[in-house]
């Protein structure tokens, strides 16, 4: 399934055959990856007074409720709608689902008591290069990051200097694999999130944030094709499907 794709005057070969899917899957359990103080998910029969939806107990199918918060539970794609009075839905927003990605990894260094991205650290990182589209791996890279409990974990985080610099570079969809791009406890706030959506100004509506994603380390750096799949939920954020793919030639 071989596939030429023109982006932004240039071509670009790709395999749709070999996806890297970057997304970590939700489960109705405690192993579920976790953050901001609430219960795991629940995928539960539905029950209906004698009526159970599940086939191993007479029903003539599965028939499961979905119980989730999508900020929580796992990887999702959200819009300034996340930090605004007034509604913004990421499925009105985000209408676009194939970029040419920039994937980088990066060493969180300490300030403080914190574990931080800074300026400096994205700076070398992207050798001065401009992306439109960034997807940050952070190391250490344990496969704990798939069902970790975030709460009250003091996690890495971007610094506010650091998602201005990003606006410098012209990024406009940001992909990380930590539960936000801001600290866990901040008081409010906010101060990654405001910066990356202008959030005193304009605001920079078509712009997205995917947070808890998971880039094995079989991955390696370099620029790939996107495709970011999404749920079509009218909410501020939606849970997705952010997938890779290798770029012949690319380094």
């Amino acid at each position: 399934m071989k596939a030429e794709i023109e982006y932004e005057n240039q071509k670009f070969n790709i395999d749709l055959a070999q996806p890297l899917d970057i997304s970590i899957p939700l489960r109705g359990n405690a192993q579920n990856v976790n953050a901001w103080y609430v219960s795991h998910p629940k995928i539960e029969p539905h029950r209906d007074g004698d009526f159970v939806g599940k086939v191993a107990e007479g029903a003539s199918v599965n028939f499961n409720d979905i119980w989730f918060n999508p900020h929580a539970h796992g990887t999702h794609t959200e819009c300034v709608g996340h930090i605004t009075e007034e509604f913004y839905s990421v499925n009105q927003h985000l209408n676009q689902y194939f970029f040419l990605a920039d994937l980088i990894t990066v060493v969180p260094e300490l300030q403080d008591d914190d574990w931080v991205i800074s300026k400096h650290i994205l700076e070398v990182a992207l050798k001065g290069e401009n992306v439109k589209t960034l997807v940050i791996r952070t190391s250490p890279n344990e496969r704990t990051k798939l069902t970790k409990q975030y709460s009250h974990s003091n996690p890495p985080y971007l610094l506010e200097e650091a998602i201005i610099f990003l606006l410098e570079k012209g990024v406009e969809h940001l992909l990380v694999d930590l539960p936000s791009v801001d600290k866990e406890k901040d008081e409010g706030a906010l101060s990654a999130h405001k910066a990356f959506w202008n959030y005193h100004g304009t605001l920079r509506k078509q712009a997205t944030i995917t947070e808890f994603i998971y880039v094995p380390d079989a991955i390696e750096d370099g620029r790939y094709m996107l495709n970011l799949q999404m749920a079509p939920f009218e909410n501020d954020a939606s849970p997705s499907r952010p997938v890779l793919y290798k770029i012949d030639g690319a380094k």
